[in-house]
């Protein structure tokens, strides 16, 4: 989707300018944030890619208001409560109030660190071999979907390189809409800077994207 997070090559919000000496957190409620979505993304109701498509769809002016954390609060609020584990009231109140769903296992503060050490791969096997290989000329498909894509937008309609055949992956499209695994072969696609930004692109600038099989033709 073209939402708020799809900020390649948008102007006019300034140079991104690092913290020096950056605390992993700003502040507790920050660390808290992050324990909490770890605990809630282990009870299995939903998908990386859902909580991906949670974030991407908060209305741009609470996006763009909003820290990295406070976004990802706010998304865990959207998933908590589209999967019955909270209801909106109980949101508004700040407590419970109703029994709620009950999630299919409990992340324990004993398995944490085994449990992030373990992580969750998301790379799959895919029965039929790659349509492209290395030095073959493609172009991306020009699709602007409301719903969950990794193509970004700037991206869309151009003519490229691949670069390297990955391995394959969980399709995020679907994914994050309940709709299966559906994996698929990545590439890595150089394209130039002109074929992206235009003839006042830099033209020593190549930029570099893994893309999934299905968001490419060949050119």
């Amino acid at each position: 989707m073209n939402g708020p997070h799809d900020l390649g090559g948008q102007m006019g919000f300034g140079p991104v300018a690092p913290e020096t000496n950056e605390p992993v957190f700003h502040a507790d409620w920050e660390r808290s944030a992050l324990g909490v979505t770890l605990a809630t993304g282990a009870f299995g109701a939903w998908t990386i890619d859902e909580s991906r498509h949670a974030r991407e769809s908060l209305h741009p002016a609470t996006y763009y208001s909003a820290s990295y954390y406070e976004i990802w609060i706010r998304a865990l609020e959207t998933l908590l409560e589209r999967h019955g584990f909270v209801s909106d009231d109980e949101l508004e109140a700040g407590h419970k109030i109703w029994p709620g769903v009950k999630p299919k296992r409990v992340l324990h503060e004993t398995d944490v660190a085994a449990v992030l050490a373990r992580g969750a791969p998301c790379n799959r096997e895919v029965s039929a071999g790659p349509r492209f290989k290395p030095g073959d000329r493609i172009r991306t498909i020009n699709d602007h979907p409301e719903t969950h894509t990794r193509l970004p937008r700037y991206a869309r309609g151009k003519q490229g390189t691949i670069e390297a055949v990955r391995e394959g992956f969980v399709f995020p499209d679907t994914n994050a809409h309940g709709k299966g695994e559906n994996p698929q072969h990545v590439y890595t696609v150089c394209f130039t800077g002109h074929e992206l930004w235009g003839e006042r692109a830099d033209p020593a600038l190549t930029v570099s994207i893994d893309a999934w099989e299905s968001y490419l033709e060949h050119a």
